[in-house]
């Protein structure tokens, strides 16, 4: 029996397949639409999601949608005025010429990390370490693809395994 024909409940332990648009409260521009590629994937309980993401689908069922719109606090979070961060470039994982005002990937003890970069150097980067999005209001256009059980290993290793999650090899 497929978890479709089962209608489980989006809550701890479960591995949550969805597709989102995400857009600015107040713009049009979509900033993100997963209908392009596949399906995003996680193990629901874990932190994994934006706060307030996770918390919109909780409960829910496949072929539920819904919009959801976040306050910075459980979206990206509130712009923290800080001073600007200077890394050495090989930490930045984003190829090619660096300029000001570009979103790159950091790499940090805890996996990748979008930050916008200020001033470039010949061997350091001076970054904004706020997320691009952080102190924005964002809206979610939500739809629950499939739920399913997690197995004990995703269980084990905090977050879900296959197409769209964490592979191990």
């Amino acid at each position: 029996m497929s978890s479709t024909e089962v209608h489980m409940k989006v809550e701890k332990n479960k591995v949550v397949s969805f597709h989102f648009k995400m857009t600015e409260v107040g713009r049009d521009e979509v900033l993100e639409d997963t209908r392009e590629s596949e399906a995003l994937l996680y193990l629901h309980g874990y932190g994994q999601l934006l706060i307030g993401l996770e918390k919109a689908l909780e409960g829910r069922e496949v072929g539920d949608q819904f919009s959801v719109e976040l306050e910075p606090a459980e979206a990206f979070g509130e712009v923290q005025q800080a001073d600007p961060v200077r890394v050495p470039r090989k930490h930045i994982a984003t190829k090619g010429k660096l300029v000001p005002g570009m979103v790159v990937e950091l790499n940090t003890r805890d996996g990748l990390r979008d930050v916008t970069v200020l001033k470039v150097g010949l061997k350091t980067v001076d970054l904004d370490a706020n997320h691009p999005y952080a102190g924005k209001k964002m809206n979610f256009d939500v739809e629950v693809t499939d739920v399913r059980d997690a197995t004990d290993e995703e269980i084990h290793h905090g977050h879900a395994h296959g197409p769209g999650g964490h592979h191990h090899h």
